[in-house]
């Protein structure tokens, strides 16, 4: 099968594992963003292969992950106020402050599960005596399809539509993991699939600001190992520039007609990130001219907010300061059955990577 098997060649691999150790002289932290990234990392043993002057950083690329408590807590709002919530399946057992969103649908809230917002679209044209909000959580990979729901439900007069934002943006997390003063970053795998939609224009300025390496890479071992080797022979040889492993998937450019309709319905805007805190202009809010389909405003709970769980050190997981298994309550008190934070049950999330396919030794 094309551009699947032989990035999933053992021997591909092993040739890139093998220019790496050959290319490496000095200790190296390379970030991986994405927590699809991390998984594949982490589920083909690929972190035990490395040199161990290579250690790979666990990104903040997971969106489930960095959601925040307040907002899982305000979907909940309007499922016990007879809302249809309409979400993706990856934040339905994310935990809020007091419950998940499963256990507020078990308690009879309206919680669909959808795998397209125009699913949910549909589903407010059916029910018009009903209001209905879809979660939009994601990075720019999803954006232009949460925002053709909009542009949709517009087309068809529906006044019962609405869209609950949580919209970030990778390069702005970047920018901050750098500026952190306990930043160890070297270089970074930039996330291919966010790349697909947005191009990677805008990665050229933060390479030269802040003279590090980025890799665009894929998600298959080998596209993975070979990233790695691009962004140590760049370290090694004190280059930093912007690369594009990902070549087959990703142009410079992006896809045009995607960010033309990102560009209609939402523009750029403070966001929160879970477990970071505020980030400025790091992610979307829906532009004036569709403020009539912003749930928050809508429904009065931009005002619900909470604190964290004390107990989850998931800040220092996704600024890549820790590593889940250096967390005290690691497969303990905290588990995919009982999460006490989001990388834990998100499909994405490096805890739950670890704790599914890695043997928990500090890498």
């Amino acid at each position: 099968m094309k551009y699947l098997n032989e990035y999933r060649n053992l021997e591909a691999t092993k040739r890139f594992l093998k220019k790496i150790e050959k290319c490496v002289t000095m200790r190296w932290n390379i970030m991986e963003i994405c927590g699809g990234q991390t998984h594949s990392l982490v589920k083909n043993g690929i972190l035990d292969l490395l040199p161990q002057n290579v250690r790979m950083i666990h990104g903040p690329g997971c969106p489930v992950c960095v959601t925040p408590l307040h907002l899982i807590d305000k979907a909940i709002e309007l499922l016990e106020n007879n809302v249809i919530v309409c979400s993706f399946g990856d934040m339905v057992r994310v935990p809020g402050s007091k419950r998940s969103l499963l256990e507020a649908k078990a308690d009879g809230g309206d919680l669909r599960i959808l795998y397209s917002p125009m699913e949910a679209v549909t589903i407010a044209k059916h029910n018009p005596d009903r209001e209905v909000v879809f979660f939009a959580v994601g990075f720019e990979t999803t954006a232009p399809a949460n925002a053709l729901s909009v542009l949709h439900a517009q087309k068809l007069g529906l006044n019962n539509y609405s869209i609950l934002v949580s919209h970030v943006l990778v390069p702005p997390a970047m920018e901050a993991i750098l500026d952190d003063e306990f930043c160890n970053v070297n270089a970074f795998l930039a996330a291919g699939h966010v790349c697909t939609i947005m191009g990677y224009q805008e990665y050229h300025s933060l390479a030269e600001k802040y003279k590090i390496p980025i890799v665009v890479t894929g998600f298959e071992p080998v596209d993975l190992v070979e990233g790695i080797y691009m962004a140590v022979k760049q370290l090694e040889s004190g280059v930093h520039i912007v690369e594009n492993q990902y070549s087959r998937a990703v142009k410079e450019v992006g896809n045009i007609a995607a960010k033309a309709v990102i560009d209609t319905v939402f523009e750029i805007g403070n966001r929160e990130w879970r477990g970071i805190g505020n980030i400025p202009n790091s992610g979307y809010v829906l532009t004036k001219p569709f403020k009539s389909f912003d749930a928050e405003q809508k429904f009065g709970i931009e005002n619900i907010k909470v604190s964290e769980n004390s107990d989850c050190i998931a800040s220092d997981i996704l600024k890549g300061i820790k590593k889940p298994n250096e967390c005290k309550q690691f497969g303990i008190t905290c588990n995919p059955s009982n999460p006490l934070g989001a990388p834990m049950v998100s499909s994405e999330g490096a805890c739950a990577a670890y704790y599914h396919f890695s043997n928990h030794l500090i890498n």
